[in-house]
């Protein structure tokens, strides 16, 4: 009679988290928390400005504190999560996010909600950074990782559109401060959730954060994510505008040529030369510039054109929200594990782009039903079918030594774009518009009428945008084991 073999140690490790599906609850909620952040105040901006007497100057910098932050420490951030550990730096985050939030629902001034903010954005960079790089070391099974990753995708995708939801219900029925206090009590659930469920891992010893590296990564974005915000009021022939893009693409430049010579690089270059990761980072930062952009024009038209209140507005980005969440858990996850990524990514940036070209024939006339939600409807399950394959596809076959740095690398492509298709399509709006006016000074609704015709000229460039991107979805290398 054979021996039984003995349950050892090794095996148990070999054996899935019975508690992974809750721990990406917690993960997801988190994310969730962070995403929805960026948006969550756009909505309640107008009610911030009046409750503290802020200039139309200054009021940028309620949203561009955050984004400034976050997307300019995202890489130090993710390093940060490598070397500490990443549960740690999850509940680090949590903690901080949370105090921010209170000190900003608390502001007395502008002043004090432009720093709470930006800690906020500090915050989410080593918040968002650690909360994917768990996701990966905690879901290895293909089928599993594709259904969690589905789901993180989704979030990632129409939380912004939540976040436009939440903040409107939140301005309208409470106060613009509740836009903040209301992360405090779900920044407090993950934390008891992280401590419950997720998993330490070891920070790596003996080796050290790679302090040139940081500096030149956190300088090169900050200043490309400042000349972004300062681009939109001052215009792009600025010469702090220029002088900010230059210096940020030098010192990106330099961070590069460090990493190649640092003895622990923040960065390790491999993880970007992979043809088919760099293919999903490029598609996602690609992406995020058009959708970010369709955000910022549509919530406009909605309120400017069709009259609609914050709450109504929100509701009218539902469904994008829906079909995001369709699109990620229901098609890509299920088909990720038989095709290959671009298989998804690609034919998704093309059904984006055909419900941007539709945004194109909007008019003073449109309806809702007709001229908007279809649109919404195929951007939100071109959205969800590529996200969904671009955070797996990115994240697949790193070292979990480097698994933080590379979930920030993503968040950092996402982060970017955002931060540019909101700037440059607003400014080619902008622009549109005051040529339209300027021709037609004799019509009687000139002004609206020129804000639509920015809108449609606008969503033509988002449009290209999304084909440039379906165009380098498709030249990502197809995987032997998809």
């Amino acid at each position: 009679m054979p021996t039984p073999v003995p349950h050892t140690t090794a095996n148990a490790a070999e054996l899935p988290d019975p508690k992974r599906w809750w721990a990406l609850a917690v993960i997801a909620g988190a994310q969730l928390m962070v995403i929805l952040d960026g948006t969550i105040v756009n909505i309640a901006l107008p009610s911030v400005q009046n409750g503290l007497g802020m200039s139309d100057a200054n009021r940028q910098w309620v949203i561009t504190a955050y984004s400034l932050a976050f997307g300019g420490l995202l890489l130090l951030g993710g390093r940060i999560a490598d070397l500490v550990g990443r549960k740690r730096t999850f509940m680090i985050g949590l903690v901080g996010f949370a105090a921010a939030s209170a000190l900003g629902g608390a502001a007395d001034g502008p002043g004090t909600l432009f720093a709470a903010r930006a800690l906020q954005g500090a915050c989410a960079a080593v918040l968002a950074p650690s909360a994917l790089s768990l996701l990966t070391t905690t879901f290895t099974d293909p089928a599993e990782r594709g259904r969690a990753f589905g789901i993180y995708g989704a979030l990632a995708g129409g939380g912004s559109a939540i976040g436009l939801l939440v903040g409107g219900l939140l301005t309208e029925y409470a106060t613009w401060r509740w836009c903040l206090y209301v992360n405090v009590p779900i920044a407090l659930a993950a934390l008891g959730g992280a401590l419950a469920l997720l998993k330490d891992s070891p920070g790596q010893r003996g080796v050290r954060l790679d302090v040139p590296g940081a500096l030149l990564a956190s300088g090169g974005l900050v200043a490309i994510v400042y000349g972004s915000s300062d681009a939109e009021s001052a215009g792009w022939a600025d010469p702090l505008v220029l002088t900010l893009f230059a210096a940020g693409v030098v010192l990106l430049a330099v961070f590069v040529w460090w990493q190649s010579h640092a003895k622990h690089p923040m960065l390790p270059l491999h993880i970007v030369r992979d043809r088919t990761r760099a293919a999903a980072l490029a598609t996602m930062g690609l992406a995020t510039v058009a959708m970010f952009g369709a955000f910022l024009f549509l919530t406009y038209y909605l309120q400017a054109i069709l009259d609609y209140s914050p709450v109504r507005t929100g509701l009218a980005f539902l469904p994008m929200s829906v079909t995001i969440v369709i699109g990620a858990t229901q098609i890509a996850a299920r088909l990720l594990p038989h095709t290959a990524p671009r298989n998804l990514m690609a034919p998704g940036m093309l059904l984006a782009a055909v419900g941007m070209l539709l945004l194109t024939r909007l008019s003073m006339n449109s309806a809702y039903t007709t001229g908007v939600l279809p649109a919404l409807v195929l951007l939100g399950l071109g959205m969800g079918l590529t996200f969904m394959p671009v955070y797996a596809t990115a994240t697949a076959g790193v070292a979990p030594k480097d698994a933080g740095v590379t979930s920030a690398t993503v968040s950092t492509f996402q982060q970017i774009g955002g931060s540019l298709g909101t700037v440059l399509l607003n400014t080619i709006a902008s622009s549109a518009a005051t040529r339209y006016i300027d021709a037609h000074p004799s019509r009687s609704q000139g002004l609206e009428e020129g804000m639509v015709h920015g809108f449609t000229v606008a969503a033509w460039w988002s449009a290209g945008v999304l084909l440039l991107a379906a165009l380098v979805a498709a030249m990502a290398r197809t995987p032997e084991k998809p």
